[in-house]
């Protein structure tokens, strides 16, 4: 029987109606005949808030106990996911990092996965189980809780799919899959069918934020080919793998730092850079009356910086001139 492992965001767990809705996922997959590990988010803002209760009563938690905490959403959303899975007629099981075990460094906060032990799981699934794994966390040789840092999720399901060769990874989240920009700033941006692991990488630690640039590394470094989908749509997504656009430019993102005036506009793709390739991006800035106030050509990457008020315009502007044909 193949394996699957399904990854769903906070926002994909948000409410009761929600997590019904994403166990009839499982339940077609399973009745497709295959297995399935689910990998979950907190839900919503659960994160926040724990964070918010944390500096209610420290102003400086320390670093131990506030991953303790955090991983409360996670395995929050696990059992509600295993819940919602059982009325479907689904049997499952949730397990936190601890009961798998997945194995991380010491690292509190912003901790990397060292090993997944197998025998658990396994069994679980052998008793004909979906087995629904927290996400963003992992435990130390010490036992210790420890939380994956931003992405962590993702990072998460990348691993589990690593460890036990899943046929496919699906990273489900609200949006149906990457694009060449951020849909809801360039209207004009489009969903792209793959994207190869090094410009994923490259918009990662540009400021995309559909996959983090560690669960990136850990595919690329492992072989899984992860896929960016919908909860909304049985339409296939976004897959991250060796091959990418064959255009050379794959995408432009943003990133903006609080207190900074300006902003960091990103074109990442393979033909990256290139003379040609600034000049374009220039000319586009400079018909839209946008002034660059610095560049910065690196492998893969161009980064031209503009006033911070004006990314939105700065982006849509770039896009266009590689995509808009």
């Amino acid at each position: 029987m193949s394996l699957i492992v399904q990854k769903f965001g906070g926002s994909s767990v948000a409410d009761a109606g929600k997590l019904l809705h994403i166990s009839h996922i499982v339940k077609a997959a399973r009745e497709k005949g295959r297995d399935v590990i689910v990998v979950v988010s907190a839900q919503g803002n659960a994160t926040d808030r724990l964070i918010e209760r944390a500096r209610e009563v420290s102003g400086e938690p320390p670093e131990r106990e506030l991953d303790a905490l955090l991983a409360c959403g996670e395995q929050a959303s696990a059992a509600l996911t295993a819940m919602a899975l059982a009325s479907s007629g689904v049997p499952a099981v949730s397990l936190c990092a601890w009961q798998v075990p997945i194995r991380s460094d010491g690292a509190h906060g912003d901790a990397r996965i060292a090993g997944i032990a197998r025998e658990r799981v396994e069994a679980e699934l052998g008793r004909g189980r979906a087995v629904v794994c927290a996400g963003f966390q992992g435990v130390d040789d010490g036992g210790d809780v420890t939380t994956l840092g931003r992405g962590g999720s993702d990072y998460s399901a990348v691993a589990l799919a690593a460890a036990f060769r899943a046929e496919d990874c699906l990273i489900y989240t609200d949006v149906d899959g990457v694009y060449s920009a951020d849909p809801r700033v360039c209207p004009t941006a489009r969903r792209l069918e793959r994207v190869s692991y090094e410009d994923m990488y490259a918009l990662a630690r540009a400021g995309a934020r559909v996959l983090h640039d560690k669960c990136v590394a850990l595919a690329q470094e492992r072989g899984v080919e992860p896929e960016v989908r919908s909860c909304e749509t049985d339409a296939p997504g976004t897959r991250v793998g060796p091959a990418g656009s064959p255009r050379g430019v794959t995408g432009v993102t943003r990133r903006e730092r609080e207190g900074d005036a300006y902003a960091a506009v990103t074109l990442v793709g393979g033909a990256l850079p290139s003379l040609e390739a600034e000049k374009r991006a220039i000319l586009a800035l400079d018909a839209s009356g946008i002034a660059v106030r610095g560049i910065d050509a690196q492998e893969r990457c161009l980064t031209l910086y503009v006033e911070r008020e004006r990314s939105r315009e700065a982006v849509c502007a770039v896009h266009d001139a590689f995509f808009g044909d």
